[in-house]
């Protein structure tokens, strides 16, 4: 073998190397992170590494690790495997995203915070105040316009409370379906996902719009104040359901 040879082989060996070690604080040293986001106690490499905290807008992530797919980079994608706690830490989750110039997907995605994790400094109208856990079970989403080609998925809140200027409404276990309908999120729900006589849809639509097509009625494990407030959303039907519909902007935001 010629000495060309070598030293192009020798070269390549290294620059493959040098790839596959590259250190991940090295790479948001290169490439700084996004305002509002913030990181520290990072180690291993841009491949497979982790991230002892991470501050997104003031919510703080810890152990955030990740594996990152090289083959998916030879097709355009970013194909990350993703870790965010344990079970001991109130913020957690794993699951699979893509990343490419045409959208997001993931896949087997469970996230699990609490209220003030999700809601942080965002104020709510009529002084809402928002608490409980909540955990997101995505099983594959495919991002479009406005929002989704595909989406399929629940989301569960384990001890709601909400309380607010007209009273205290502690709503107990509510789930709800996740579904993509013309592009839009649909969220479902009906009386076998929650305890509160509660049944219909929200369609989440582009510019922050929401259409909510619902119904209510009476029920033992209702809070008293949610009974007395059931009169003002109109007249009840032959079924004893209360009308809830409404199409505006999403309220806080």
């Amino acid at each position: 073998m010629s000495l060309v040879k070598k030293v192009v082989i020798g070269v390549l060996v290294y620059l493959v190397f040098l790839i596959a070690l590259f250190p991940a604080s090295l790479a948001v040293k290169l490439a700084p992170l996004p305002k509002q986001v913030s990181a520290s106690g990072i180690s291993g490499t841009i491949w497979s590494g982790e991230i002892d905290t991470l501050m997104l807008q003031k919510r703080r992530l810890e152990q955030v690790s990740w594996q990152l797919s090289p083959w998916g980079i030879l097709t355009g994608k970013a194909n990350i495997d993703f870790l965010v706690g344990s079970r001991a830490t109130a913020v957690n989750g794993k699951g699979f995203v893509s990343l490419s110039m045409s959208g997001i997907d993931a896949s087997g995605v469970r996230f699990d915070a609490p209220s003030e994790f999700l809601v942080g400094n965002t104020r709510l109208p009529f002084r809402t105040q928002i608490g409980g856990n909540f955990s997101l079970m995505l099983q594959n989403l495919e991002q479009g316009e406005p929002w989704c080609q595909q989406l399929t998925g629940k989301l569960f809140a384990q001890q709601l409370q909400v309380n607010n200027q007209f009273g205290k409404y502690p709503l107990g276990d509510v789930a709800v379906a996740l579904s993509c309908v013309d592009g839009n999120i649909k969220v479902q729900t009906d009386d076998s996902m929650n305890a509160l006589g509660l049944s219909g849809h929200a369609l989440f639509k582009a510019d922050k719009l929401v259409q909510v097509t619902a119904k209510i009625k009476e029920t033992e494990a209702q809070p008293e104040d949610l009974k007395k407030a059931l009169s003002f959303l109109g007249k009840r039907d032959s079924q004893g359901y209360y009308p809830i519909n409404y199409q505006g902007r999403v309220p806080g935001l």
